[in-house]
């Protein structure tokens, strides 16, 4: 029998949505600011559900046929996509009311969005897996085209679309084979039964399926879509794409390779190997030379993609690996939200602030916004005290405790060239003088605004001043 209350979180989410879904169609246009809270009230419920749920259950229970799993990890990673959704709408409010664009399907997308990564994160079979991920990516799509005066926005939403729909295929033919071979999508029984497989065929469906991971982490070769669609969406989707995605990717990766394909451990590495250095490699290098700041941030996560990878590759190795990859993706992830939303505070009406000339003088404008961009910046070159630092260090020991000090190696020199494109967005913003254009335009910021941008910040000071916490929880669930 299935038992329902393991999947609380995602029940309350669907069940929330369909009620917000009607109460909406009912509410005058005046009163649409509440379906804003509803949606935020919703997320906050599955994170409470969750919280629960980690505080009650210590082991690991499977349930809906073997489809559905709760462990620590699958609650841990549903906990930090709810914080983030629910950080991806507070910054996407004043946005999306400036432009016009439909707050209410917005957020109710947004929702469903929110679901599938949740059922991604307690994914226990390659079908889930798959179902979780067309429900994150179906509406993900409509959100990127949610901008319907926008030509850029429509165009972005089609490549999105049509990358997309490769990657499904990609992934749906890896399961086909792998079923195939083993009569079984369970993630355990294809552990257990692989061994017996042909190892031709299995490497085979591997490639297949890490492509499609690989896309959805926007890696080397499979990142054509990151800077056109970074740049083409609203900055308010740019900033939900660039963060609890990314999560819930993660949490399917080591799903599938970590314990559906241990045994292709060695095969997967050395995938993972070239793809780690080619994303730190082009991702830094072509950053440098971008003048629009979402693309540059787009090619920034390509690099943070490849610096994540490095602690799945050594997982099997190193004792903190695995645990150093998850410290490292969630962190990334708390600081491209915050720098997205800076990006979409700054937007003002018909105007994009996505060119690095608009940061200019920034200091003068708005001193506390700049400090906290400041921050996040240095994050992302993994400048001490903040969190970046700790991130990059750990995925640094994990390598070298893995005999791969070469890479170690690569992965600083990379940072080192990171370093630069970030430390120029500090340079504007504080050794040059504003553009006329924004010169007699100070940059102020609601009250609600003000307190989203301070706490994000000083959430980067602060787990880089005490990362102790969360690389203990990191490892306790790993």
């Amino acid at each position: 029998m299935p038992i329902f209350s393991l999947a609380s979180p995602e029940l309350a989410l669907l069940i929330l949505s369909g009620l917000i879904l009607l109460i909406d169609v009912f509410t005058p246009q005046r009163l649409r600011f509440l379906t804003y809270l509803l949606v935020q009230a919703t997320l906050v419920v599955a994170f409470l559900l969750a919280i629960a749920q980690y505080r009650h259950h210590a082991e690991l229970l499977v349930t809906f046929n073997g489809h559905y799993v709760v462990d620590k990890l699958a609650i841990l990673l549903k906990l930090f996509i709810y914080v983030m959704s629910f950080a991806s709408f507070a910054y996407a409010r004043e946005y999306i009311e400036e432009r016009k664009i439909a707050s209410s399907e917005y957020y109710i997308l947004g929702l469903f969005c929110v679901m599938g990564m949740s059922v991604m994160a307690s994914a226990y079979s390659l079908l889930t897996i798959y179902l979780g991920l067309e429900l994150l990516s179906l509406p993900l799509y409509a959100l990127v085209a949610s901008h319907k005066d926008s030509q850029q926005a429509t165009e972005a939403a089609m490549k999105y679309f049509v990358m997309g729909a490769l990657a499904s295929g990609m992934l749906l033919y890896g399961i086909s084979i792998l079923y195939g071979l083993t009569g079984s999508i369970q993630i355990p029984e294809i552990a257990r039964l692989i061994h017996a497989a042909p190892t031709a065929t299995v490497s085979l469906a591997l490639i297949f399926i890490l492509a499609a991971l690989l896309f959805k982490f926007g890696a080397v070769p499979f990142h054509m879509w990151v800077p056109d669609v970074y740049q083409g969406a609203p900055t308010s989707v740019t900033l939900f794409i660039a963060s609890a995605p990314k999560i819930a990717a993660f949490g399917i990766t080591m799903r599938i390779l970590v314990q559906a394909l241990p045994e292709l451990h060695v095969a997967w590495e050395q995938i993972l190997t070239v793809i780690a250095f080619l994303s730190m490699f082009f991702g830094n290098l072509l950053a440098i030379v971008q003048t629009n700041i979402k693309r540059m941030l787009a090619y920034s996560s390509i690099a943070h993609i490849g610096y994540s990878l490095l602690g799945i590759i050594a997982g099997p190795s190193s004792h903190d690996g695995y645990s150093a990859a998850l410290f490292y993706i969630t962190t990334y992830v708390l600081v491209a939200a915050g720098a997205f939303g800076i990006v979409a505070l700054l937007s003002r009406t018909g105007i994009e602030a996505d060119q690095l000339e608009d940061y200019r003088g920034l200091n003068a404008r708005n001193p506390w916004l700049a400090f906290m961009l400041l921050l996040l910046m240095f994050s992302m070159a993994g400048v001490p005290p903040t969190v970046g630092f700790f991130a990059k260090l750990g995925l640094l020991v994990s390598l070298v405790e893995a005999h791969r000090v070469w890479l170690a190696v690569a992965a600083l020199v990379f940072a080192l060239i990171g370093a630069y494109y970030y430390l120029r967005v500090v340079m504007l913003m504080y050794f040059e003088e504003p553009t006329e254009a924004n010169a007699s335009k100070p940059v102020t910021l609601s009250w609600d605004m003000q307190l989203a941008v301070t706490v994000n910040g000083v959430a980067v000071l602060a787990l880089g001043v005490l990362p102790s916490a969360l690389i203990d929880l990191c490892r306790i669930v790993i």
